[in-house]
């Protein structure tokens, strides 16, 4: 699928190239990239104390965790302009309103999309992403966060990881609310594999956060040993995707075995989480909110 992507122009066929990006080279690393660049946003105090606040991570993290990464599955998969590409950003926008949350903190998640991926793909990928899927993943995100109402998305790569590192050198900090929502989203990501594996599965995930991400959640250092072997372990599965015949089929978010929420299939219309009852302030008149 690289070769086929490589005759595309980044700059008007992005959608396409970052999902054959998503469903045939790297389907397994975008997703694991993925799932850790939300453990950043929640190091963030003011979203993870939101995240906290509106109990959705206590009562449901599995169906929260498939509604997030269902809805924005759709429009990589359907296009942003298609009936249901606009359907599921309409949904994430709806639910977003309901809150307060800066623009700020938007366009961190925003980064934090961007820009943890190509960081994993670099170290950890069977292969380096070309400068041309590089592009296509910001036009990519930028597009989404035109979509979702985000002021001020950097222009370039470059901008969307300085936005990031700033971001987070200012804002990482601890707090009791982030901490609970990273311990449930630790437990349920500990939950996709065999519970014997639990161990294992803990100390491999904090040795892919570096020292500011588990100072923010209070989670001990893994050590040398643990990083070395998680790195290399990461490593070694590349070289063996590497030799692998090239993927034939695409592989979806929707049909992994961590999606346990809709057996029979989903309803873009009532995923997600509703107005009235959310306990926390509801956002002014068109303000957005980040994508979580």
């Amino acid at each position: 699928m690289h070769d086929r992507s490589s005759a595309l122009d980044p700059e008007t066929h992005f959608v396409e190239i970052y999902r054959r990006l998503g469903t045939y080279d790297f389907p397994w690393d975008l997703n694991q990239a993925l799932s850790f660049a939300l453990f950043r946003t929640y190091a963030v105090p003011s979203i993870g104390r939101l995240l906290d606040e509106t109990g959705e991570f206590a009562r449901a993290t599995q169906k929260r965790y498939d509604d997030t990464s269902l809805l924005l599955e759709v429009p990589l998969l359907d296009g942003f302009d298609s009936p249901r590409g606009r359907a599921a950003i309409r949904r994430i926008n709806q639910m977003h309103r309901m809150y307060d949350i800066s623009n700020d903190d938007m366009r961190y998640v925003l980064s934090t999309f961007v820009v943890v991926p190509a960081r994993w793909v670099h170290a950890f990928g069977w292969r380096p992403l070309t400068p041309d899927e590089l592009l296509a993943s910001v036009r990519y995100y930028q597009t989404l966060g035109r979509h979702m109402g985000i002021k001020d998305i950097p222009a370039t790569y470059a901008g969307f990881a300085e936005l990031m590192d700033a971001y987070e050198r200012e804002h990482f900090a601890y707090d009791p609310a982030s901490a609970r929502v990273a311990d449930r989203t630790l437990a349920l990501l500990i939950s996709f594999y065999p519970r014997f594996l639990a161990p294992v599965i803990e100390v491999f995930s904090r040795s892919l956060m570096d020292p500011p991400l588990l100072r923010a959640f209070g989670y001990r250092e893994p050590g040398r040993v643990a990083r070395r072997l998680s790195a290399g372990a990461l490593r070694l599965r590349a070289r063996a995707v590497a030799v692998l015949p090239k993927r034939r089929t695409p592989l979806y978010v929707h049909d992994l075995p961590r999606i346990r929420s809709y057996p029979d299939g989903f309803d873009i219309e009532r995923m997600g989480t509703f107005a009235p009852g959310c306990p926390v302030p509801h956002g002014k008149p068109g303000d957005a909110a980040s994508v979580d």
